[in-house]
């Protein structure tokens, strides 16, 4: 419920005091969460945590025992919320790795003394919230914080194996049934190095023997959770033994029931402790009658900072909280108001000289429910220098309150919080924090901000939060080029161009978490750019260039991001200085490709040849090399030259054979092929050639068998050359020293030339040098220079290439036709070779 500014009209304004309005919400209930679990979890991961595969999350599983199957890189280990009511023996064996436990609520009733014997790495332990009926007996020379609070055990006496813990930090007692302490409880912690103590269960102390906390020598912070109403002599004890252990820090979290009606002093002892500088009452009711004697304990103390944390505030007389004028100057530096509950739904009045707190620097009132800021707040706080106004329900119209004078605002505010509030132009703050003449930080983050207009800022602001607003990209136009930081985290940011913050010259500090930035730019440059938080986005990989432009960065948080797992990000995992990452390798992870899915990135190695090309050119140049060295003398070794030659006539035939079906659709020949051969050679011809090419089916026409008895020589030679598909040469020294096979190389010559064909086909039966053919064969050693002809090999398993190659030479489809343009053009010539004989 908001109290309108009507109900205001009965402040008033005094010569040496003030009248000011603190609360402005009537609430019976304004309790904050408990962020223990969560200070617990970041301080387990801080402490312990150096891979994610390491973390073991087994709360709320239902088991009964500790899981054997646990792997021994396990460094942080949750069994909360199960049933497990002993641990004792080899539970833990092989976790010599495990640094974290936490195994509350979990209904444990007995540990053995032994079960931490295979964990010399334990360093937080947390086994509160169970049955414990006694402090266990356990030894963990590692052990910095142990949590042993909310167990049914009926004494606070430590056992002597507590003495080892040499560097035990925090320690926290509890138990419903443990209603006093003894002298002689806390004997084990005589030596130890015991620096926090978190002590009782909420319930009323019966009796607390003086001296016990004193032998704790290395106490500096006591946070006690116990009631003392009714027996507050035992409470001035207990101030007395922390004077003594010279603690510094005093947090007293339910010290006053709500029915309980404080009628004596019992913080008087506040003014003889020298060494205390921190007092806190969180949980308490605290009545305006016990508030006005408390605060006169305060002034009189050394403290320098006083909080109330979750309080409700009672009037229980009839003009409010009134404290007269007190002649002393406080050393009061800080006062907190972190969540304020009022009983009577009306505000508060207090009525107090602010003279007592001209020293006063640092001022909070966090979820108080306030809507409007009292003049006083502003305008007679000389010294402070940090106002924290977070979580309220303050607006435009409640901080800058029209009846308040604003000539002098503020006159050493340094920083400024009005997070978590209702404000909403930020056109109109920018216009008013020109009356803050020292305003270096403002913080709205988490208000209803638009961008209604230009902004305009006084030149020392330089640093501005606005996260936890919906702006979008246009936000950098309405910021100053004085900012130095500036925080944009889960402002709905889609993209960062260099244009944008081509203004910030002086920008240092730089917050874009929870955005949905896909990308870095390339040519971002900020020179003077130190930190940038850039997590929770959407970015797959970091890229040289980026920071080439960020000379001068030393953070970088950039985890969060669904990085891809491929060359993408070799640089980043690599190369890159890891020590610039405040959140590496716990949020880095891999999200694409599937198979890489989860995988922590500091675990992903990809290979360097695989991602550098300048490597794998140099790497596959002589590779390449070796291996064409290689196949070259395999080549030579295995005669591929010969197939080779062998492959490419195949492939002329049948290229030719294609061009000439439309030849040869009306020609047709007696004969496959005439072979022309010297009779010394006619062995090799009858029992290679002849059977081999008559056996797949070719019809050959050979002088000795063919030639018909009683015509002439010449004309046997032309019938049987003109009615050839090819003319087979076999050539050998023999064939160079026949006069007759020279004229059937003549006639077949002549034929071919007549009808533009080549059906000439050489086969040599042994090398014959072309220099040393007579000069009558002058064209046939033209002809051997010129075209492709069959050597006969030796091989056997190179013959079948030899005889495939010529059969593909000889197919042809019909037998009918005599070619008598070809045999009248060949007949034509017979007078020139009877001249010639």
């Amino acid at each position: 419920m908001v109290v309108s500014l009507n109900d205001l009209s009965y402040v008033g304004v005094f010569s040496t005091s003030v009248a000011v309005l603190i609360g402005t919400v009537v609430i019976v209930s304004l309790m904050r969460p408990d962020c223990t679990a969560i200070k617990e979890k970041n301080e387990g991961f801080k402490l312990c945590v150096t891979s994610m595969r390491g973390v073991k999350d087994l709360s709320h599983q239902n088991i009964t025992s500790v899981p054997s199957s646990l792997s021994n890189e396990t460094q942080y280990l949750d069994i909360s919320y199960n049933v497990i009511q002993t641990l004792e023996g080899t539970e833990f064996s092989g976790l010599s790795q495990l640094c974290f436990l936490k195994a509350a609520h979990c209904g444990l009733r007995e540990i053995s003394a032994t079960v931490f014997t295979h964990t010399p790495a334990l360093k937080i332990l947390n086994i509160s919230n169970n049955d414990l009926a006694f402090i266990p007996d356990i030894s963990l020379k590692q052990l910095k914080i142990l949590d042993l609070a909310n167990n049914l055990y009926t004494s606070y006496e430590l056992p002597a194996s507590f003495q080892n813990f040499t560097k035990l930090d925090f320690l926290s007692l509890g138990s419903t049934a443990a209603l006093s302490v003894s002298y002689g409880d806390f004997d084990a912690l005589m030596n130890a190095s015991v620096q926090h103590l978190a002590l009782g269960a909420g319930t009323h102390w019966q009796k607390y023997e003086s001296g016990s906390l004193a032998k704790i020598k290395s106490l500096k912070k006591l946070s006690l959770f116990a009631s003392f109403c009714g027996t507050f002599g035992m409470f001035e004890n207990l101030l007395a033994d922390l004077n003594v252990t010279q603690a510094k820090m005093l947090r007293f979290i339910s010290l006053f029931p709500d029915s309980c009606n404080v009628s004596d002093n019992p913080f008087k002892n506040l003014r003889t402790m020298p060494f205390i500088q921190n007092l806190t009452l969180e949980n308490t009711w605290i009545n305006s009658t016990f508030m006005v004697v408390f605060i006169k304990n305060v002034w009189l103390s050394p403290l320098h900072e006083l909080s109330f944390v979750n309080i409700t505030y009672n009037e229980d007389t009839p003009d409010g909280f009134n404290l007269p004028p007190i002649n002393h100057t406080i050393s009061l530096s800080s006062v907190i108001f972190n969540g304020v509950n009022h009983y009577q739904y009306r505000y508060p009045t207090i009525n107090m000289s602010f003279e007592a707190f001209s020293r006063l620097t640092y001022l909070k009132f966090s979820g108080t429910g306030m809507n409007i800021l009292p003049c006083g707040v502003m305008t007679a706080l000389p010294s402070l220098e940090i106002l924290d106004l977070s979580d309220n329900l303050l607006t435009e119209s409640g901080f800058w309150w029209t009846p308040c004078s604003n000539s002098s605002v503020f006159p050493k505010l340094r920083k400024l919080s009005l997070s978590g509030n209702r404000f909403s132009s930020l056109s109109f703050i920018s216009q008013k924090t020109h009356q803050m003449n020292s305003l270096e930080s403002l913080d709205l983050s988490f208000n209803s901000i638009h961008l209604d207009g230009d902004c305009y800022w006084p030149a020392q602001l330089t640093e501005l939060s606005l996260g936890n607003n919906n702006l979008g990209n246009s936000v950098f136009a309405y910021l100053s080029s004085d900012f130095e930081k500036i925080d944009l985290s889960k402002t709905g940011i889609t993209s960062i161009m260099q244009k944008d913050l081509t203004r910030f010259s002086k920008l240092t500090h730089l917050t874009l978490s929870s955005n949905s930035i896909q990308v870095i730019p390339v040519d971002l440059s900020v020179p003077a750019l130190l930190s940038l938080h850039i997590d929770q986005n959407a970015i797959t990989s970091i890229s040289r260039e980026v920071l080439a432009g960020l000379p001068r960065l030393q953070k970088l948080k950039v985890g969060g991001n669904p990085f891809v797992c491929s060359c993408d990000s070799y640089w980043f995992i690599t190369a890159f200085n890891k020590s610039l990452l405040m959140d590496w390798p716990l949020d880095y992870t891999c999200n694409t490709p599937l198979s890489f899915a989860g995988l922590p990135l500091s675990e992903y190695k990809p290979s360097k040849l695989s991602c550098e090309m300048w490597l794998q050119a140099a790497v596959a140049l002589p590779v390449l090399i070796v291996i064409s060295a290689a196949v070259g003398l395999v080549f030579h070794k295995c005669d591929g030259a010969w197939y080779t030659k062998m492959l490419w006539v195949w492939i002329r035939m049948k290229r030719r054979g294609k061009k000439r079906s439309n030849i040869l659709n009306n020609a047709s020949f007696s004969y496959h092929a005439f072979i022309s051969y010297s009779n010394q050679d006619s062995d090799w011809v009858d029992t290679h050639l002849v059977p081999t090419l008559e056996g797949a089916g070719f019809s050959l026409c050979v002088h000795e068998r063919d030639f018909v008895p009683g015509e002439w020589i010449i004309d046997n030679i032309i019938n049987c050359v003109e009615s050839s598909y090819k003319t087979l040469f076999v050539l050998s020294k023999h064939f160079v020293q026949s006069e007759w096979c020279n004229y059937e190389l003549f006639f077949a010559q002549h034929r071919a030339i007549s009808v533009h064909r080549d059906s000439l086909v050489f086969i040599l039966l042994e090398p014959i040098p072309t220099d040393s053919l007579p000069k009558k064969y002058l064209r046939l050693r033209s002809l051997l220079r010129q075209q492709t002809y069959l050597e006969w090999p030796k091989d056997d398993r190179k013959q079948q290439t030899f005889w495939a190659s010529l059969k593909s030479t000889l197919h042809i489809a019909d037998k009918s036709v005599v070619l008598k343009d070809i045999a009248l053009a060949i007949s034509d010539t017979v007078p020139l070779v009877a001249d010639q004989m």
